[in-house]
C-alpha cells in the first residue's frame, strides 16, 4: 500500500493543516518509506518466536506503599494566576464567542 499527494492533502485538509505544495512531495516519501520498513518487518520470519515470551517472568520492582506526607506548596508563587486552589489558563482564541 503506499500514500499518495492526493492522500497527503486530504488528510492535511482533514485535520486542517496548511501545507505548502513542496512539503506534500516530501511528507508522500517519508509515508511511503515507512510502510516499506512495515513491510520489511512484516517479512520477518517470526514462527519459532512465542508470542508471549517477553511478557512473562518479568516483573518490575515495587516499591513500599508507605504513606508519607506530601509537600504544602503555594501555587500561587509560581502561577500566573489561581483561584481556589485551581490554575486559571487563558481561554483560547478559537473558543471565543464571535
Amino acid at each position: 500500500m503506499a500514500v499518495s499527494e492526493r492522500d497527503v492533502r486530504r488528510v492535511a485538509e482533514l485535520a486542517r493543516l496548511g501545507l505548502e505544495p513542496d512539503r506534500v512531495r516530501v511528507l508522500v516519501e517519508e509515508l511511503n518509506g515507512i510502510l516499506a520498513h512495515m513491510d520489511e518487518l512484516r517479512a520477518a520470519d517470526t514462527s519459532g518466536v512465542d508470542p508471549a515470551l517477553v511478557a512473562t517472568g518479568i516483573e518490575a520492582p515495587l516499591r513500599d506503599d508507605i504513606p508519607r506526607a506530601t509537600a504544602n506548596v503555594d501555587i500561587a508563587s509560581f502561577a500566573p494566576q489561581v483561584a481556589d486552589g485551581f490554575f486559571l489558563v487563558p481561554r483560547l482564541a478559537s473558543h471565543e464567542e464571535e
